[in-house]
């Protein structure tokens, strides 16, 4: 059996992966950290198999101390991270099993192999990427998108407007809009928009609980306890690739 410690465990995925923990025989919960005391990761918190960390970029650093310190394996799904963020979990990996992912949703995984598909097909066309998410969420545009968008750009040189206001003139060639919804309970609603000539396609994913999310994290860290060192993403680590 795997001992595990969440952090953010008191959050809306801490609480759901705790429960799904609880009830799986093949893990044991040794804790939970949150704000108030995931200062004791650096130093005092016992070693464990693995860390499941669903909370605040806050936290990484304090995470990160105790990778160091237990090489425990690690599945993040915190959003917010910054790129110098993600290069540190990335660097995690050379001591052991880490994974990150924006969101651990197999359909959603699949809306990211078919919107690369389709920016590849159709080239030229016009592209929106819009999110929507509950009144709570802090952090935008979702993880979520901004994986969309890596998924529609892969090299990064397209410009991208984070949504428009006033006289912007006319569209230009090749930009990529991105816009945030906050609203009511929305567990997550991501569109993918291509617009041609007298024509258009819009891949949607709905999340209708987040149970989805809890279930592929808790399969992805299965897999991952049984992987060596390495940063692993989790279309690879399921599917082989998509």
């Amino acid at each position: 059996m795997a001992s595990v410690l969440v952090v953010g465990a008191k959050g809306r995925m801490g609480t759901l992966l705790r429960a799904a923990i609880d009830a799986d025989e093949s893990l044991s919960l040794a804790g939970g950290y949150d704000a108030d005391n995931v200062s004791g990761l650096d130093s005092v918190a016992p070693a464990v198999d693995l860390v499941i960390d669903f909370s605040a970029p806050a936290s990484l650093s304090h995470v990160e101390a105790y990778v160091r310190r237990t090489h425990a394996a690690l599945l993040s799904g915190t959003t917010g991270l910054s790129a110098d963020d993600l290069a540190r979990l990335r660097a995690l990996g050379e001591m052991a099993p880490v994974i990150w992912s924006g969101n651990y949703s197999l359909g959603v995984a699949v809306l990211r192999h078919l919107a690369r598909e389709a920016a590849a097909s159709l080239p030229g066309w016009d592209t929106e990427i819009v999110e929507c998410h509950h009144n709570r969420k802090a952090d935008a545009p979702s993880g979520t998108a901004k994986m969309l968008l890596e998924a529609v750009d892969p090299t990064g040189e397209r410009s991208v407007a984070y949504g428009r206001d006033g006289i912007v003139g006319p569209r230009p060639a090749g930009e990529i809009g991105m816009h945030s919804l906050r609203g009511g309970t929305v567990a997550g609603t991501h569109e993918v928009m291509f617009f041609g000539e007298d024509e258009e396609v819009v891949l949607t994913h709905r999340a209708t609980s987040r149970q989805i999310f809890v279930n592929g994290a808790i399969a992805a860290a299965k897999r991952l306890l049984a992987r060596e060192p390495g940063f692993y993403d989790f279309d690879t680590l399921m599917f082989g690739q998509l």
